[in-house]
């Protein structure tokens, strides 16, 4: 089989299976398997695959087509500028948590902070991103699952932050003796009501459902970071939260007894961001 017939074949079979951008996902597939970016397999059309590329992709198109995310099958996605490793049981990084980086980096720079708490850290994306970012600061990254911590240690031990430390632990409970107390807490926590999970689409479904599940309201986790984790935060200090779509004023008013509160939008005009002033 040609490198032509061999992706006319993937594309047709991802849209048999009903995957929307079934160029862009065939050709990441493509590449991966076959080591033919755009440009190479548009010269080389014509050549005939390697039986092991040709199997190994099929193999991919096969898992894309059943619905698993193209980020699990490649084993990587970009965040901000950097390739983190994810795969089964770890949230994808996303564009709004870059924004959310994005803003994180900036109130870090502009007051100086010098300790940052990343709860449920996930894969990393955004704490790891926070100490590549600004290397005089601390990140303590807060995880609590077994699986999304290997790739936590994987993608620390592979960008080398030595500025970023991992501790296992359960954002639900009360913080874990011994920390540097915070002059910011950022997080990505889980916020879809529960009773919303089983709507969303399939390729969300894979990813775990502990780091998608906020509770009745989708709240729960804001309200144990209020309760729990903002006494810790220093005086003048910040919590940067991402959130739901419709959430944003919710949150702020959950604390509004005790703190200022910001909604920020993202680049869809949806209330992403939660900024508290400390």
């Amino acid at each position: 089989m040609t490198v032509l017939e061999a992706f006319q074949n993937g594309e047709r079979i991802l849209l048999a299976n009903g995957i929307e951008d079934t160029a862009f996902d065939c050709g990441c597939l493509f590449e991966a398997a076959c080591g033919y970016a755009h440009a190479a397999r548009i010269a080389h059309a014509h050549d005939v695959l390697e039986p092991e590329a040709e199997i190994q992709f099929f193999s991919y198109i096969r898992r894309r087509a059943s619905g698993e995310p193209l980020q699990y099958i490649l084993g990587k996605w970009t965040f901000c500028g950097r390739e983190f490793q994810v795969g089964k049981g770890v949230l994808i990084p996303r564009p709004e948590t870059e924004e959310l980086a994005e803003h994180a980096s900036r109130a870090v720079r502009e007051n100086g902070y010098a300790v940052v708490w990343d709860l449920c850290a996930g894969s990393g994306c955004l704490g790891l991103t926070l100490a590549l970012n600004v290397p005089d600061l601390q990140v303590v990254m807060l995880e609590k699952y077994d699986a999304a911590l290997y790739f936590l240690n994987a993608n620390q031990n592979m960008f080398g932050a030595q500025n970023a430390a991992i501790v296992q632990a359960d954002v639900l409970l009360p913080p874990p003796k011994g920390l540097p107390f915070p002059d910011m807490i950022v997080s990505n926590p889980p916020y879809v009501p529960a009773g919303e999970i089983d709507s969303l689409q399939s390729e969300v479904l894979c990813e775990p459902r502990t780091a998608l599940d906020g509770g009745a309201d989708g709240l729960d986790f804001y309200r144990a970071i209020k309760e729990l984790w903002l006494p810790c935060v220093r005086s003048g200090g910040r919590l940067w939260f991402e959130c739901g779509d419709g959430q944003g004023e919710a949150i702020a008013l959950l604390f509004s007894d005790c703190a200022r509160s910001r909604v920020h939008y993202d680049a869809n005009h949806v209330d992403r961001f939660v900024e508290i002033h400390v």
